[in-house]
């Protein structure tokens, strides 16, 4: 993939924008007669509240070691976004509590991974919590906050060129590409951050692909025990079958999925985007397109609905 344009090569100011989605009418499976991508896409909605409060929280430790002005202020923006994401995610816990949806079994595994585990004590470990190990404790976490934003900025670039979702809710659709939108206009801001954190080029590639083999199955992992958790809360005996799958039934009906419907993207295009991440000449700036990604956001009905209740 290579999508980046002219336009990707000006900065523009990242911002926090004014969004309003009304999910009253969702169905909880949103993709009309797919339950496996609705619920593997409203898993995302159990992950992102507690995921992106805590790139906030790293990102505002990491702020005062910024020595550049350009970048700080990027991360400024980032975070600004981020936390609006994670409100919007938080909202549609509640369209999930509408549909008969206990979330919170799962929230408390997100919970113990983002407080605990990835906390200020590394891994929850009160012994390790000393000043020697404060700085390299807050660059790996975002190094881990990096690799993330990988997959969340290729999947943002998946979404902009989606046409599958038109057929599927208006304004759950809206809600994942308004937001995916945001990941592909700030998709270069984790990666340049880590790197100038680095103190040398090779310890930010190595560090860079040890905890990308760290994000990988920790992403997978809690996709596909979200979408299981979820399913098994259906009130179709067949749906709720998908409680029971495998990872590597899971990983195949995936990748059929997206190669068949493209209402989720398939398991070999994840899986490729990492192994790009692996090459010494890597940089997310060619992993999408921003003009196309400030196109949707512009037009997106929540900003408008937003922008007409504002005024």
């Amino acid at each position: 993939m290579n999508k980046a344009t002219f336009n990707d090569t000006r900065r523009h100011e990242l911002k926090a924008r004014k969004v309003s989605f009304d999910l009253e009418q969702t169905p909880l499976q949103w993709i009309p007669g797919d339950a496996f991508s609705s619920y593997m896409t409203n898993a995302i909605h159990l992950l992102l509240p507690e995921g992106e409060l805590w790139f906030c929280r790293v990102y505002n430790k990491a702020v005062p070691l910024v020595s550049d002005s350009d970048l700080r202020a990027d991360v400024e923006g980032f975070i600004r976004q981020e936390a609006v994401h994670s409100r919007v995610h938080s909202s549609a816990q509640k369209y999930l509590n509408k549909h008969e949806i206990d979330c919170e079994p799962y929230l408390d595994r997100v919970r113990f991974l983002f407080k605990t585990l990835l906390g200020d004590k590394p891994l929850g470990l009160k012994f390790l919590h000393l000043k020697m190990f404060e700085r390299s404790w807050l660059v790996t976490r975002v190094g881990l906050i990096g690799a993330v934003e990988h997959f969340t900025g290729i999947l943002g670039q998946w979404a902009m060129d989606n046409t599958s979702w038109d057929k599927a809710d208006p304004v759950m659709a809206d809600l994942f590409k308004w937001h995916l939108a945001e990941e592909v206009e700030h998709r270069t801001v984790a990666y340049d951050l880590h790197k100038h954190l680095c103190k040398t080029r090779i310890g930010f590639y190595l560090s860079r692909q040890l905890l990308m083999a760290f994000v990988f199955p920790l992403f997978m992992y809690f996709v596909f025990t979200g979408t299981r958790f979820l399913a098994a809360q259906d009130k179709d005996v067949e749906v709720r079958q998908i409680s029971r799958w495998g990872w590597f039934k899971m990983t195949r009906k995936m990748e059929r999925c997206g190669r068949n419907t493209d209402n989720v993207p398939s398991f070999s295009f994840l899986l490729k985007a990492t192994l790009r991440w692996l090459s010494p000449s890597f940089h997310p700036i060619h992993e999408g397109d921003t003009a196309q990604a400030l196109a949707y956001i512009d037009r997106s009905p929540a900003a408008q609905r937003a922008l007409s209740e504002a005024g």
